[in-house]
């Protein structure tokens, strides 16, 4: 099943729309903006399009192989300052752990995407890569390996505090979690082709033909389609710093989307 969505007539009816709070899909006749405007600290605002609504997970439509290409843009850079992107953004595929839009149960996090995140979130799990800014990567916490090592979590979040010991073992649990990233240092103002080619085994990343990251691990299918922005932060540290809030923006920020195709290989 090929997909290809041009927004030169309204969306797809596949596509399933979340707009909560402040947030807005807004066409433009020829594209789509996700947009947040004046979103407050006190309410959840998102803007997002998806397949997967009301689906069970099993049911999820997307497994590999397959190729993800998006052309995009921002209507800002990351940045500390008011003027910069603030919440998450992004795009590509999941499997919606956090029960966001239906009654599922939690579960471990399995994604591969392009994902925008501001400060204050701080989410390393990558040990070269800060924890937040505008990435390419991949988790898979429900691997075999991943679930083996649970139980030593307590221990294992101790012993990340201890600088040498972190950068010795959080490598071994890293590649358990399939956790690979990429900063992107292209301009988040400037439209770009994004491709995400999600292998079997191994995944790859390209910013207008030019590859990001290779030889990524793979999550596994099924997983669903999502495109999103919001005004969320998240913290989720080696060494046990866990943290989840909203941020107030000021003025209209949105990422804007031209086209996009899903084509399996």
């Amino acid at each position: 099943m090929d997909v290809y969505e041009d927004f030169l007539a309204p969306p797809d009816r596949r596509w399933r729309r979340y707009v909560v709070g402040n947030g807005a899909l807004e066409p433009t006749g020829s594209t789509l903006r996700f947009v947040s405007a004046d979103a407050s600290a006190q309410r959840y605002t998102n803007a997002q399009i998806d397949d997967y609504q009301g689906l069970p997970r099993r049911q999820f439509l997307w497994r590999p192989p397959l190729r993800l290409t998006v052309r995009a843009r921002f209507s800002a850079s990351a940045g500390n300052d008011s003027a910069g992107i603030k919440g998450t953004a992004g795009f590509g595929f999941w499997n919606d752990p956090f029960m966001m839009t239906g009654a599922r149960l939690p579960a471990l996090p399995r994604a591969i995407w392009f994902f925008f995140a501001s400060p204050p979130s701080n989410m390393k799990l990558d040990l070269h890569t800060p924890g937040c800014g505008w990435k390419a990567a991949t988790i898979d916490a429900t691997r075999l390996n991943a679930l083996l090592l649970a139980p030593f979590a307590p221990l294992a979040v101790l012993l990340m505090n201890l600088p040498p010991l972190y950068r010795t073992l959080w490598p071994v649990i890293q590649h358990a979690v399939c956790v690979k990233e990429s900063v992107l240092d292209t301009g988040m103002t400037d439209w770009h082709i994004y491709v995400i080619e999600w292998g079997r085994e191994k995944s790859q990343f390209a910013v207008d033909g030019a590859i990001l990251l290779q030889n990524a691990p793979s999550p596994r299918g099924p997983l669903g389609f999502v495109m999103w922005l919001d005004n969320q932060f998240m913290v989720v540290t080696p060494w046990g710093r866990l943290g989840w809030g909203l941020l107030e923006t000021s003025g209209r920020q949105w990422m804007e989307v031209d086209w996009f195709t899903i084509k399996k290989e």
